[in-house]
């Protein structure tokens, strides 16, 4: 499974924010240069982060971006859901898709038990965990 390149920059992104410990919050235009990521690209996350209502404006348009939520209660699950409904190895797991086989599947117990396996990992770790993470690197 790889997770897209929304997922990967969100949390990248979510994570700037959360490291960021100005009262005006960070800037759009510093987390895409840190990161390395388009403006225009990074619209879209931030759009997301923000529905998801992980992150705010500070002040409006044009002002910093901070956390809505203290970084050990935002998890890598709530991040991931800002960009997917959930987690899904295989179609069958998307509580959307019909499988004529799921009754006599002998394998759909594996598929279920994987994915909670993921969701469980990604409920595990929270936004502080990052945090300390990040902290140890550099």
């Amino acid at each position: 499974m790889k997770f897209n390149t929304k997922i990967r920059y969100g949390l990248r992104a979510i994570l700037e924010i959360a490291l960021e410990e100005s009262d005006n919050g960070v800037f759009q235009k510093d987390i895409a240069e840190r990161q390395k990521i388009s403006i225009k690209y990074l619209d879209n996350i931030i759009a997301s982060l923000k529905t998801a209502g992980l992150i705010i404006n500070i002040k409006g348009k044009k002002s910093g971006y901070k956390l809505t939520r203290k970084p050990d209660q935002i998890t890598v699950m709530d991040v991931y859901k800002a960009f997917e409904p959930g987690i899904a190895v295989v179609d069958c797991m998307n509580d959307k898709y019909f499988c004529e086989r799921a009754l006599n599947c002998g394998v759909k117990g594996f598929w279920n038990g994987l994915n909670t396996l993921m969701s469980d990992y990604l409920e595990s770790f929270t936004l502080e965990d990052l945090i300390k993470e990040h902290r140890k690197k550099g």
